[in-house]
């Protein structure tokens, strides 16, 4: 029979002392705990929290901590007794030849520690799970946001030192001198677009914005296809307007070039359907990952984009779209519930150190004058202008029409050509200006027009 664990939480008083001790003894021991994020909160013994607070304040002005100071430090705060007293503060040092193992006594100390957190946020999750006014959504969201804490609390530094920043700069520059690589990023798959971004960047926040039907979705999916498929970068489509079958559906008729509608009524040959299953084989084989919820949360958003990085590997999301998006508090306001959603999704990425291209549409403002859009066309909330990293604007430019429809007032869904402007509006890093694409209608698929693209810096 296994032996139950103990009740007592974790930890090891002589590795604390020695801990202590170490910092006592050799007056270099002290980058250790700045290195390594040592708190006073990760020592078990209050006694031993209350001698390391000393020790910090003694360094922070600037003096030397030893056994004396220490001790007049915590004399002078009222607090000796309460810390072991003279004597045993003095018998610190003595359980240790050097201050040589300062590390490793350290990482012991802050493994135990993060043991004892674990065990906390395990014994919250009961009282959590038993508390029938929440949801469980809410309550999964809330442990799950508990354990990523954990882990980003045992990072250590928090800051660098300049010199430390610039060598791994210069050695970034160095790469990309001795490579000469125009992509430093994701690729996209329009190569005047990757020029001008040098591809999609980690740990930014993307926007692509248009009018409802213009071709924000198929934009979209045709850069995944490219990541996923042409390129073999595991990539994450979380769909809240359109159903997993749908899109897969799209996919086929891109690669395959071949007709939407044929695909959906069936009119195709047998040349055909052999493309289909070939083009069908390629997708299957793709680290391709669609995430189909409707009335999807940020929680849940969270939540999926969390486990598919660390179970599969994902380098990029995509989000079809931002105005679908639930939010737990329905009462809020829609500005400043937009603008949560957007700060949430800028966090992601950074949290996630990926890139997280978000689709948004636009309002109505600029299209009934039939002008470009621009960043105040983001509907809803400012905010969002305000946290993306970078924004594209897709523009139907005009509209070549076939011989047989040159008399027709409207185009028909797969009459002609859509010449679209994709328009970089705003870059933190780089250019901004304008890339004429075509889209494809048959194909739901849009192709980089080869000529020179209108380019400003910011």
């Amino acid at each position: 029979m296994a032996k139950s664990p103990d009740k007592t939480p974790p930890h090891d008083d002589e590795l604390e002392r020695a801990t202590l001790g170490s910092l006592l003894f050799d007056k270099e021991a002290y980058a250790a705990v700045v290195r390594n994020n040592l708190k006073p909160e990760d020592f078990y013994s209050r006694a031993h929290q209350r001698i390391f607070i000393a020790i910090g304040d003694l360094d922070a002005r600037g003096l030397r901590p030893d056994i004396q100071t220490v001790i007049q430090e915590l004399k002078h705060k009222g607090k000796l007794d309460e810390s072991g007293g003279a004597a045993y503060i003095s018998s610190l040092t003595s359980i240790i030849p050097s201050g040589a193992n300062i590390d490793y006594y350290i990482e012991s100390v802050l493994d135990l520690s993060l043991r004892r957190s674990l065990l906390y946020v395990a014994s919250g999750i009961g009282v959590k799970a038993y508390d029938e006014s929440r949801k469980s959504p809410e309550i999964l969201e809330e442990v799950e946001k508990d354990v990523f804490e954990l882990r980003d609390k045992r990072q250590a530094l928090s800051y660098n030192r300049i010199n430390e920043v610039m060598f791994r700069t210069i050695d970034k520059i160095n790469d990309a001198y001795l490579t000469k690589k125009v992509i430093t990023g994701i690729p996209t798959g329009f190569s005047k677009l990757d020029e001008m971004t040098s591809g999609f960047q980690e740990s930014d926040f993307i926007i692509i914005g248009a009018r409802p039907s213009v071709g924000k979705t198929a934009l979209a999916l045709n850069m995944a296809a490219n990541i996923a498929i042409n390129n073999n970068i595991p990539t994450a489509f979380f769909s809240l307007e359109m159903s997993d079958v749908a899109l897969a559906h799209r996919l086929i008729s891109t690669e395959a070039m071949i007709d939407s509608n044929k695909l959906r009524s069936g009119f195709f040959g047998n040349s055909e359907f052999r493309k289909i299953l070939d083009v069908s084989g390629k997708i299957s084989d793709a680290p391709f990952y669609i995430v189909d919820m409707p009335n999807m949360k940020m929680t849940d958003i969270r939540s999926q984009a969390r486990r598919l990085c660390a179970q599969e590997n994902i380098k990029i999301i995509f989000i079809d779209y931002l105005g679908l998006i639930s939010h737990d508090n329905k009462n809020m306001p829609r500005y400043d519930l937009v603008s949560d959603i957007s700060r949430s999704l800028k966090s992601l990425a950074r949290e996630l150190k990926i890139p997280v291209v978000v689709l948004a549409q636009l309002n109505r403002e600029n299209e009934r004058q039939g002008h470009q859009p621009t960043l105040a066309n983001l509907r809803d909330s400012g905010s969002i202008e305000q946290d993306a990293d970078l924004v594209i604007f897709l523009h139907k430019k005009q509209i070549k029409k076939s011989k047989k429809d040159e008399t027709d007032d409207e185009p028909l869904p797969h009459s002609g050509n859509y010449t679209t402007e994709m328009i970089v509006a705003k870059q933190r890093n780089g250019p901004i200006g304008i890339i004429d694409i075509e889209l494809l209608p048959k194909y739901l698929k849009f192709i980089p027009i080869e000529k020179e693209h209108k380019t400003q810096l910011n």
